[in-house]
């Protein structure tokens, strides 16, 4: 599935800030990829990686399709270009991008609901059903008031992969009511509407993160 020449997508794991890097595979032999160092697709200057650096990878297969996988810097060589030695964890490893604009997963999460104008309902606090970039899915308390199409705050907490919390406060639209059967409770969908670039990147590590380590696991 990669072969040398390929066109690699890297981005440093649990960086305080988003920055995407290019890079080419010159050579591969068994688990290691070699590289040539990558390039900053924002300034445009090469980028020098500690070893034991732990980064996420994506590139474009030849199915047209997106995959991703998690790495670490092992080393450098070299030869008639200098070189970076990176992990490859193998195809069963790789995790097969949805084409769609957010990668929604399941995922319980804090939640706390607060009206934007105080006469709506009264505050409170939940979890999630799902989650993406784009939006979630939250668990309505017994007796709510929550109509589709309001508009309310929530203020999300995103365990990150470092032991960190990242907080978020989000203005959001609800999009629809789903009835909860057999004594469960109502669900709502809601649309989150002023995220930030950080925030909204976040998230989305969040979800890759969680389909990652669930493919590790096996499941």
């Amino acid at each position: 599935m990669l072969n040398v020449g390929d066109t690699l997508s890297i981005e440093i794991k649990n960086a305080d800030e988003f920055e995407r890097f290019r890079s080419k595979i010159v050579d591969r032999r068994g688990e290691q990829l070699f590289i040539d160092y990558p390039v900053s697709e924002k300034t445009g200057k090469i980028a020098f990686f500690l070893d034991g650096t732990e980064i996420r990878v994506s590139f474009h297969a030849k199915d047209s399709a997106v995959y991703m996988f998690d790495s670490q810097i092992v080393g450098r060589k070299k030869e008639n270009i200098p070189m970076i030695i990176i992990s490859y964890p193998g195809k069963e490893k790789l995790l097969r991008i949805q084409r769609r604009e957010f990668v929604r997963i399941d995922s319980t999460l804090d939640i706390a609901v607060h009206p934007v104008n105080n006469e709506d309902f009264q505050p409170f606090t939940s979890i999630t059903v799902d989650i993406s970039a784009g939006g979630a899915a939250i668990l309505l308390p017994t007796n709510h008031k929550i109509k589709s199409q309001m508009q309310l705050f929530c203020y999300l907490v995103l365990p990150l992969s470092n032991g960190e919390y990242y907080y978020i406060k989000a203005l959001c639209k609800t999009i629809r009511i789903i009835s909860g059967t057999k004594g469960s409770k109502d669900i709502v969908s809601i649309q989150f509407l002023n995220l930030s670039q950080s925030e909204t990147q976040q998230i989305t590590r969040y979800c890759f993160d969680k389909q990652l380590s669930e493919r590790k696991r096996g499941r």
